[in-house]
C-alpha cells in the first residue's frame, strides 16, 4: 500500500503578523513555520495505516527550500521517503493550479491513497484533496474522520456529517482523502527517528523536472487585518411608522423575517 501525504508550511498560530498598507507582509522574516495543524492528522493516519498493513509513506511539499523541515519532520515520524517540489512562489498558486502540479508530480508514483488535511491554516480553501481526486480520477471522500482498510481494493472511511452525524462509506483504490483534524493523536518526532530521517531520500523536482507551465487565474486582490465597524441606526416616528421601519430592516437588512 502506496500513500502520498500532502504537508504544507504554514505561518506558526501565535505569529504576530503585520501587514503593511500596500497588503504585504512586513515581517515575513521573523515569522515562525510550522507544519498545517490539519496535515499532521492526516500523515498520523497514513502511518497507522502503514504499521498495521505495510505499505509505504510518501510525504509530499510544494514551497521553496524552507518546506524541507515539514518534509524531515514527516520523515522522522516514520515517512519512508520525502518528495519536494521546489517552486518560490508557492503562495501564488491557487487550489487549481497546486492541484495540477501535485498530480505532476504523482503522475508515475502509483499511489494507493492520497491523504491531506481538510484545509490549509493560511488560505483555507479546502479544495487541493477534492481537486487532485478529479484530476487523477480517484475516488474522493472529505471531512473523514475514521479509516478501516477492507481489502486491497477497498477502504471503508467514516465521514463527520452536521448536527453530531456520520457516515461511513465504502470507496474503491485508488482515493484521495480530505482528513479532519481530531481523527487521531499525532505522534511526535523520536530520537530514533530523528537520526533515521538523516538516511532517508528525499527527491527534489521543478517544475520544469516535471514539465509543468504555470498557469495562474486568481490573484490576492487584497490583504488586510479584519476591520471592526459599527453603525447606529436610530427608527423615530409614530408607533405604525416605527413598527413599519422595523419590519423592512428585519426583512431586508438583516434578513430574519
Amino acid at each position: 500500500m502506496k500513500i502520498a501525504v500532502l504537508v504544507k508550511q504554514v505561518f506558526d498560530k501565535d505569529s504576530n503578523i503585520n501587514i503593511s498598507a500596500d497588503g504585504s507582509l512586513s515581517n515575513r522574516e521573523d515569522l515562525t513555520l510550522s507544519t498545517n495543524e490539519c496535515d499532521s492528522y492526516a500523515l498520523e493516519e497514513a502511518l497507522q495505516i502503514k504499521e498495521k498493513i505495510g505499505g509505504e509513506v510518501i510525504i509530499l511539499s510544494v514551497g521553496n527550500d524552507s518546506v524541507l523541515s515539514v518534509i524531515k519532520d514527516g520523515l522522522a515520524k516514520g515517512a519512508d521517503r520525502g518528495l519536494h517540489i521546489k517552486i518560490d512562489n508557492e503562495e501564488k498558486l491557487d487550489a487549481l493550479e497546486l492541484s495540477k502540479l501535485i498530480q505532476a508530480a504523482l503522475k508515475n508514483e502509483n499511489v494507493d491513497m492520497v491523504f491531506s488535511g481538510l484545509q490549509s491554516d493560511d488560505k483555507g480553501f479546502g479544495q487541493t484533496g477534492i481537486l487532485l481526486a478529479e484530476l487523477m480520477n480517484l475516488s474522493h471522500a472529505s471531512l473523514v474522520m475514521g479509516t478501516e482498510i477492507q481489502n486491497d481494493s477497498t477502504i471503508r472511511i467514516k465521514r463527520e456529517l452536521e448536527a453530531g452525524w456520520f457516515q461511513w462509506v465504502d470507496l474503491s483504490l485508488p482515493t484521495s482523502l480530505t482528513i479532519q483534524s481530531g481523527i487521531n493523536k499525532p505522534r511526535y518526532s523520536s530520537l530514533r527517528g530523528i537520526m533515521m530521517m538523516k538516511k532517508k531520500k528525499i527527491d527534489t523536482k521543478t517544475i520544469e523536472d516535471l514539465g509543468f507551465e504555470l498557469s495562474q487565474k486568481t490573484k490576492v486582490v487584497k490583504m488586510y487585518v479584519p476591520e471592526k465597524t459599527k453603525e447606529t441606526v436610530y427608527i423615530d416616528g409614530s408607533v405604525n411608522e416605527i413598527v413599519d421601519q422595523l419590519i423592512d430592516k428585519f426583512a431586508n437588512d438583516i434578513k430574519v423575517l
